[in-house]
């Protein structure tokens, strides 16, 4: 294939752009509520600051699988619009929210276990309490968590991403707002910690979602107004499940390795489990931008496959990487000048602090391959393709990451460092391993979708 071919024209780089910055935004929205939740906790202790790490480790390693799920809407939707197949479209919006229903209730189920589940990872017996009443308070706010990522997927297709920046920017006031109000006893509330966070998170989830529903009704409306008999139809929805529960199933390897790497750090001691929070929180923030690149991408490339044009989804899949993979760069040389003043953004702690100034440069080295990974397994996901890139991602944190860092971290008595330089090399291996497979698949001719037969 010639390279000429790859470049993308001036209207596909200037499509994603468009596209991409304001998934940026309300990726970078979604994690400042994580972002304020963490400095605020870390105001009242060291304590509540690894509760609350702990508790959203748990929240969503049990919700990456429904958001990964909900994930299958990206191809169905996206290859319907570049069709211009409308009873495709409405089919895949109507299975989304029967699709959402279940996923929270099933999800909120798993939460009951949170206590029993973290005392046996042998978490530190004075956060394990506040992390799991953090986890138990955030069932309330899972409806509309999921409604939330359901709509947002739908109306990526549709490049009307404007009523998710508005839920976001809302559900960020309200968090904030209700954060002091409940975590510190404001207004005459009770001041009730990491407890405080969950339960003004949980109402921020509500107040997001209506936001985008009120705002994305004009679009939403033609499909949800009219019912489709087939879209309840066991086979095709039963269809879309297995399109995207291995992209869930993609996301617990890597959050799995992320998530146990914050266990064994939370052998080491509360303080230590603080620094790797802190660490985690800020290379997590940057990570947004490629992740909003890369959801662009899955649009695009799916637009692309739907109006049978595969010659412009590789050109698309260019952009993606070169965009996404640049800022990450950037990223890098920022983390590895100034890890102390980043590190003091959370913590007053001089411990903590200078545990986290540690991690924080090697957080640096991963930026490339994390933005690399994220891309190209949502470049394939856009052209349908999700069981292959399940499997190179739990070869790659399973099979390398984790055993190397614990290697690293007790064999060779390095720590927590020795566990980041772990997740360092399963970065490396996704990436390359998840660009081989955008080589191979954009290489020949992409069917598209269909799951009525």
């Amino acid at each position: 294939m010639k390279l000429a071919a790859l470049r993308p024209t001036k209207s596909e780089l200037v499509e994603m752009a468009k596209l991409a910055l304001p998934i940026v935004l309300v990726n970078v929205g979604m994690q400042g509520q994580g972002l304020v939740d963490a400095i605020m906790l870390g105001r009242v202790s060291s304590v509540d600051l690894a509760a609350g790490g702990l508790g959203n480790f748990y929240f969503f390693g049990v919700a990456i699988i429904g958001i990964g799920i909900l994930m299958a809407l990206d191809p169905v939707i996206a290859q319907g619009v570049g069709a211009k197949d409308e009873a495709q479209i409405a089919r895949g919006v109507q299975r989304g929210v029967l699709m959402t229903v279940i996923v929270a209730v099933a999800v909120s189920l798993l939460f009951l276990l949170a206590r029993p589940v973290l005392s046996l990872l042998r978490q530190p017996p004075e956060v394990v309490p506040l992390a799991a009443a953090y986890v138990l308070w955030s069932i309330p706010g899972m409806l509309p968590f999921f409604a939330f990522n359901m709509l947002r997927q739908t109306l990526q297709a549709f490049h009307r991403v404007g009523p998710v920046v508005w839920g976001v920017v809302v559900g960020n006031v309200v968090n904030a707002f209700l954060n002091w109000v409940l975590i510190y006893g404001n207004l005459g509330f009770e001041a009730r910690g990491v407890v405080g966070s969950s339960i003004a998170t949980s109402i921020s989830r509500w107040v997001m979602a209506l936001v985008v529903l009120v705002g994305a009704w004009p679009t939403l409306r033609p499909y949800l107004t009219r019912w489709y008999p087939e879209s309840t139809l066991p086979a095709p929805l039963l269809r879309m499940f297995r399109l995207g529960l291995p992209v869930g199933l993609q996301f617990l390897a890597e959050a799995g390795a992320f998530g146990l790497t914050t266990v064994m750090t939370g052998w080491m001691g509360t303080t230590v489990l603080a620094g790797h929070e802190i660490a985690l929180s800020l290379a997590s923030m940057t990570f947004m931008v490629p992740m909003g690149v890369a959801a662009a991408a899955a649009v695009m490339v799916g637009h692309a496959i739907g109006r049978g044009d595969v010659a412009a989804s590789r050109r698309d899949a260019v952009a993606a990487l070169v965009v996404g993979v640049g800022f990450m760069a950037l990223c890098a040389i920022a983390f590895a000048l100034v890890p102390e003043s980043l590190a003091g953004l959370y913590s007053r702690d001089a411990a903590t602090f200078a545990l986290a100034a540690t991690l924080i440069p090697v957080a640096a080295v991963f930026q490339v391959f994390d933005g690399t990974q994220v891309i190209s397994a949502s470049i394939l996901r856009g052209a349908g393709d999700t069981r292959v890139p399940a499997i190179l991602h739990g070869l790659s944190f399973w099979a390398v990451g984790i055993p190397l860092g614990a290697l690293i971290a007790f064999r060779f008595d390095q720590g927590a460092i020795g566990l980041w330089w772990g997740l360092t090399a399963g970065l490396a291996a996704a990436a390359v391993l998840q660009l081989r497979r955008v080589r191979v698949k954009l290489g020949r001719e992409v069917e598209r979708l269909v799951l009525e037969h």
